[in-house]
């Protein structure tokens, strides 16, 4: 079993062991009942209802805690699903079409992931919400419900997936002017940190405050971090959570992104999960690592009893190999992450896989034979971890139930090899709008309105002149 790290000067590489028992964290409460005691008992005074939007963003409402239970009935628009992360609305283009009345979804309180809020002055909690109709009918375009229903596809196989995220981010100085760069913040020494500090103890120390507010913060919420370690660039963390079940996971991505960010705000810095915030330093991903097991005997299904890897083993890297490439718009999602999956930046740019092979997008590695797991290296940091993880675990699952075959493990460095990804947004928008086989599994009204906030995300990102272009082109063309 893991154990959590509690004192970040011991912290190091998370190991990723046997998928037995594992954490859930957030699942406590069970109804409105144990609801109120939890209420009451904390003194809470206010409630923010959240659910995740496209792009992982908190959206909901806050009201007081005498008014959330009441049960009183929630509802958000339905086009809070359709806007981008500018906040903006995109014409109606191909498939993706507006819900001409705007008409309302419910939000419903998933009781199980209440928790407080730690940074508010005034006694504070949260409660992470599921979307239905207003009639409660499913709603399956939302993240959520689409996690859900990945985990539902493997749940009628016989199978349960468990997965173990791992996140980089970086701090970065308070910079309130967009078109200045960002530069990496002071530590405790008063100086920048600087580059080369990958799994330095002192380069974590720098920041020794704020982590034991995200360590804090974490606590106070039920959030359980494995361990944490300083990345190669200049202020670039890693925190690895413990495994579990997916849904759980994404809950706690999303909670603890919000997290870390109120802590470094407390600390007049900013943490952030852009994939590529500084340019010409290494990018920030979200590795998933996955193994799937047998519901029935708990028991890994890619090791056989002899400990050998098994068919379904290569099949569910064969799938990863085949799908991931349509569903990278989902784990790679705005402009900015195609900067990161770029040759020569420590980042995968095809699909080669193999063993403890960190140049490969799909790693296997070291373990026994009863952790036996798949690495995704692609996702990166900016990634809504409901979407990352509903993308590389239906990719999976295509490949087991399609027998697909994986290629040979590569034993080589496959940073400088072919580019087999796609280069930018709209290609990758364009591979997962063509596959069949993926509109198959997640429907097609969410394939329609994903693609076309995307396209609507890159005809804003047209509109922006760059200081490259400025540099370049003002006086030479």
């Amino acid at each position: 079993m893991m154990t959590s790290t509690k004192n970040h000067r011991h912290a190091g590489r998370a190991i990723h062991k046997s998928p037995g028992p594992h954490v859930e964290a957030l699942r406590g409460v069970a109804n409105w009942k144990e609801a109120k005691d939890w209420l009451s008992w904390r003194s809470i005074e206010d409630i923010e209802a959240i659910t995740p939007d496209l792009a992982g963003v908190p959206r909901g409402k806050m009201m007081p805690s005498s008014k959330f239970t009441t049960e009183t009935s929630l509802a958000l628009p339905n086009a809070v699903f359709r806007q981008t992360i500018s906040g903006e609305y995109p014409e109606e283009t191909g498939e993706f079409r507006h819900d001409p009345l705007d008409s309302d979804l419910k939000l419903v309180p998933d009781l199980s992931t209440l928790s407080v809020v730690p940074w508010e002055t005034d006694p504070t909690a949260q409660v992470i919400c599921d979307i239905v109709g207003v009639s409660g009918q499913p709603v399956t375009f939302t993240p959520r419900n689409l996690l859900r229903h990945v985990m539902s596809l493997y749940d009628a196989k016989g199978w349960k997936a468990v997965v173990a995220p791992e996140i980089e981010f970086y701090l970065v100085a308070a910079n309130t002017d967009p078109d200045y760069p960002l530069k990496p913040p002071k530590g405790r020494s008063g100086r920048p940190i600087s580059g080369g500090q990958a799994y330095s103890i002192a380069g974590v120390n720098e920041f020794d405050e704020l982590i034991d507010d995200i360590y804090h913060y974490s606590e106070k919420q039920g959030l359980e971090i494995d361990t944490l370690i300083h990345e190669e660039g200049p202020s670039q963390l890693e925190i690895n959570l413990r495994h579990g079940d997916p849904l759980a996971l994404a809950d706690q991505v999303f909670l603890f992104k919000r997290t870390i960010r109120e802590a470094a705000l407390g600390h007049n810095m900013y943490a952030t999960f852009m994939a590529k915030p500084i340019q010409g330093l290494p990018g920030s991903a979200m590795h998933i690592h996955q193994s799937i097991v047998d519901k029935k005997s708990g028991k890994n299904i890619f090791s056989d009893s002899k400990g050998e890897p098994t068919p379904a083993f290569f099949h569910f890297i064969g799938g990863m190999q085949r799908y991931v490439p349509s569903t990278l718009v989902m784990l790679a999602p705005y402009v900015n992450s195609y900067r990161r999956l770029t040759p020569g930046m420590s980042a995968p740019v095809n699909t080669a896989w193999g063993y403890d092979n960190r140049t490969t997008a799909f790693r296997v590695p070291p373990s026994t034979p009863a952790a036996r797991r798949v690495e995704n290296r692609l996702p990166s940091s900016d990634a809504n971890p409901y979407l990352a993880l509903a993308a590389s675990l239906a990719a999976g699952y295509l490949g087991m139930t399609k027998q697909l075959a994986a290629s040979e493990p590569s034993a080589t460095t496959n940073y400088q090899s072919g580019v087999d990804l796609p280069r930018g947004l709209l290609e990758a928008v364009s591979l997962f709008e063509d596959e069949t086989d993926l509109g198959e599994i997640f429907g097609a009204e969410f394939m329609a309105i994903y693609a076309g906030v995307k396209r609507g995300e890159f005809e804003t990102f047209m509109q922006v002149i760059s200081p490259w272009e400025r540099e370049f082109l003002l006086t030479n063309v």
